[in-house]
């Protein structure tokens, strides 16, 4: 049995009784065993190896390190386990005699203690095993000579973690998860932003019944071949994430960076990177493109929101959630399918196109004037919600905002130039849009708007049979129409929102909702107002009002729509 205690070497021998009585290391205490395990310092910074429990240490760079265990019998089941963090490492393991328990001829005379530790420390051992790297290495034996036991290691590379494991009761204590027959990762899915993993389940949890959970982790450099290398990659200070929700898989990487958002939104929604503690707040380190995420004991999942073309490494970890212990199957990498190539729309000059992009989307349209021009007009009419818009001649960006409505860039021409323009979708769901591209700078197709383009209702004047509103023009002479329809009471703003497309012109509605048309506009921007009475209403009926503005080049845009309701009583 590995003789348990927290003393040097040197006390060690001092345990040695002094009399000339047969000697014989004592047993160990399993009561006061217990108690010092669940004491994490008892051991702490100690050379000496308790019997089944992991200890964990630091190795400074060329500075070795020895650790002793003691087996007091011939014979006797042993186990040793040495995990490297992040760096290789050297060990060796070797045993010595233990010393002779008396001297003198029986004379009962004890023997110098300097002289005992001679005995020990000067004769060479038997070297039993020996390793160099970086893998989860092992000792087993299932008969071991008694003696004293001595655990050799060195780091040659850099300063590094490391974890060491011995028991003399391998087959009851099984700290580690075992593996299954199979221990690979295997790809069942493979997208453009998306991997499907499927393993088999570890026979510790399938047969013996003990509680086991799957740690998934993600980078693009390399496999990892423990948790604890996983560990001291990552900040010291970070955490395990909670499990995905049941039904949600993991999904990682919401974020332009690969990896996680650095906030701290940890168990809000699903999200492999969300998780408490991301690093120090107070001394920031260089981002890690590492995660990892516990998902209970579920042997499939799918990894989500990943970049396309984009090679990752994933690794999977049985964890002993009453040890805490891990062991790692053989991890895989896969790369992400290409994006599918987009195909470039063509712009025509003075021509209005219609675009349509799919959720967070992408477009990519090419414009190439035929003659020399002095300037390029692009217009843009959003007809949901804002889009993203890049514009680049010959390479060189122009432009790059956020639309919403209509909006209008003008720029400064070159002969033979060509413009490449990026439209990137919303998040919120599918883009539709209008473009105008033209080098003659009077070609407006799109009506002016201005800035704020809601409808407005007065309260006081509404009737029984009417209402009145008001919206606001521009300088521009254009026309307007106001239609009207009627809805339910329970007609709410979410409705409303659905119906928003601005693209959608009066050409759509029936001509019984038509109320009129109007041109309008004024010199004086700040009397550009006009107001319409609209008649014919019935009683405590609720009425959905739209105006449309038409351009010289007949297109239109509608103004945000307004829910209106007559009086009931009047």
């Amino acid at each position: 049995m590995l003789l348990l205690r927290c003393l040097l070497p040197l006390l060690l021998l001092l345990l040695l009784p002094l009399d000339s009585r047969p000697q014989k290391l004592p047993t160990r205490d399993e009561e006061l065993f217990q108690m010092q395990i669940r004491d994490k310092a008892f051991f702490h910074d100690s050379s000496v190896i308790p019997d089944g429990a992991e200890i964990s240490s630091y190795l400074f760079r060329d500075t070795p390190k020895r650790y002793f265990f003691v087996v007091e019998e011939d014979n006797t089941p042993l186990a040793v386990t040495v995990t490297p963090c992040d760096a290789p490492l050297e060990w060796k393991l070797s045993v010595q005699e233990l010393p002779e328990e008396a001297s003198g001829e029986g004379s009962g005379d004890p023997e110098p203690l300097e002289q005992q530790k001679q005995q020990i420390t000067s004769e060479e051992g038997t070297d039993l095993f020996s390793y160099k790297g970086n893998d989860v290495e092992y000792f087993v034996s299932s008969s071991s000579p008694s003696g004293l036991y001595q655990l050799d290691l060195l780091s040659t590379e850099k300063d590094t973690h490391f974890k060491v494991y011995a028991t003399t009761t391998p087959e009851s204590d099984q700290p580690y998860p075992e593996l299954p027959y199979d221990p690979r990762i295997d790809v069942t899915s493979l997208g453009r932003t998306t991997v499907t993993l499927a393993w088999k389940p570890s026979p510790t949890a399938s047969l013996l019944r003990q509680p086991i959970q799957y740690c998934i982790v993600i980078n693009k450099e390399h496999n990892f071949k423990s948790l604890c290398a996983v560990e001291a990659k990552l900040s010291s200070d970070d955490a395990f994430m909670m499990a995905p929700k049941p039904g949600l898989d993991f999904s990682p990487f919401d974020f332009a960076h690969f990896g996680f958002p650095a906030d701290n939104n940890s168990g809000k929604e699903r999200g492999f990177l969300k998780s408490s503690k991301f690093g120090r707040q107070t001394s920031p380190k260089p981002r890690v493109d590492l995660h990892r995420v516990c998902i209970g004991n579920k042997n499939i999942f799918t990894v989500s929101d990943l970049k396309p073309d984009t090679q990752y490494y994933f690794d999977m970890f049985a964890v002993n959630t009453n040890t805490n212990m891990s062991t790692a199957y053989v991890g895989t990498f896969a790369r992400t399918k290409e994006e599918a190539k987009q195909k470039t729309v063509e712009l025509k000059d003075g021509k209005v196109t219609d675009v349509f992009i799919k959720r967070k989307g992408v477009k990519f349209l090419h414009f190439a004037p035929v003659s020399s021009h002095q300037k390029v007009t692009f217009s843009i009419h959003s007809c949901l919600d804002a889009v993203q818009i890049q514009v680049r001649r010959d390479g060189k960006l122009l432009l790059s905002q956020s639309v919403e409505g209509v909006r209008q860039f003008q720029h400064r021409g070159k002969a033979k130039a060509k413009y490449l323009i990026r439209l990137k979708g919303s998040k919120k769901g599918a883009s539709m849009l209008k473009i105008l591209a033209t080098t003659r700078p009077n070609k407006q197709s799109f009506p002016s708007l201005p800035e704020d383009t809601r409808i407005k209702a007065f309260d006081k004047l509404r009737t029984c049979s009417s209402v009145t509103v008001a919206w606001l023009g521009t300088q521009e002479r254009n026309k307007f129409c106001i239609y009207k329809r009627e809805v339910d009471d329970n007609y709410n703003e979410e409705q409303k929102k659905r119906e928003q497309n601005q693209c959608l012109g009066p050409d759509t509605r029936k001509k019984s909702e038509k109320v009129l048309c109007k041109y309008f506009h004024s010199q004086n921007i700040q009397k550009a107002v006009t107001t319409e009475t609209i008649r014919g209403l019935q009683p405590g009926k609720s009425y959905l009002l739209d105006v449309y503005v038409i351009g010289h080049g007949g297109h239109s845009v509608k103004y945000q729509s307004k829910l209106v309701k007559t009086r009931k009583f009047c």
